[in-house]
C-alpha cells in the first residue's frame, strides 16, 4: 500500500471515513477528444512553449488529471503559477466523488489565452482538498529571432 493509500481521513456530518485517492496521471495538451466509447484522445501532449517573443497570450491548453484508488467525496484545484509563485492562471475547483476503490474520475481543465510575461520556468500545481499533491514544469522558450 502507498502513503496515500493508508490515509484515512474523517469527513461528512456522518463521520463517514474516506481514502484520499492517488493522482493516476496530469497531461498538459492542446485538445481532448472524447470517443463514442467514452476513450479519451490527448492531442499535442507538451512540457514546453516556444515563442517569438515575450509577452504572450497561449491560445488554448488542457490539463487533464485521472483521480483513483480512493473513495469518498474531494475537491480539486489545478492553477499554473510562475517561478516566483504568481498565479498565471487558476481552474475552478472541481467536487468529485469516488464511490470506492475501483472507481475512477477524470478531471478535464481548458485554460483559454493563458498570459506568460516572460521565459522561463512555470509550473502546474494540483491540490486535493487545499493540500499540494503534485507539481511539475513547463518551459517557456524564446526561440531566436530570425
Amino acid at each position: 500500500m502507498t502513503e496515500n493509500q493508508e490515509s484515512y481521513r474523517a469527513g461528512g456530518e456522518n463521520q463517514k471515513l474516506t481514502l484520499r485517492p492517488d493522482l493516476q496521471f496530469s497531461v498538459l495538451c492542446d485538445d481532448v477528444r472524447q470517443e463514442l466509447n467514452g476513450k479519451l484522445i490527448l492531442i499535442g501532449l507538451f512540457e514546453a512553449i516556444r515563442v517569438k517573443m515575450f509577452p504572450v497570450r497561449h491560445a488554448m491548453l488542457f490539463i487533464v488529471n485521472r483521480w483513483r484508488n480512493g473513495e469518498g467525496s474531494f475537491t480539486e484545484c489545478t492553477k499554473i503559477v510562475s517561478a516566483t509563485n504568481h498565479k498565471v492562471v487558476e481552474g475552478p475547483k472541481a467536487l468529485f466523488t469516488l464511490p470506492g476503490t475501483h472507481a475512477s474520475h477524470t478531471v478535464i481543465h481548458r485554460f483559454p489565452n493563458v498570459p506568460f510575461e516572460a521565459a522561463g520556468t512555470y509550473w502546474v500545481e494540483i491540490e486535493l482538498d487545499g493540500e499540494l499533491i503534485h507539481r511539475y514544469p513547463i518551459s517557456l522558450v524564446e526561440n531566436d529571432k530570425e
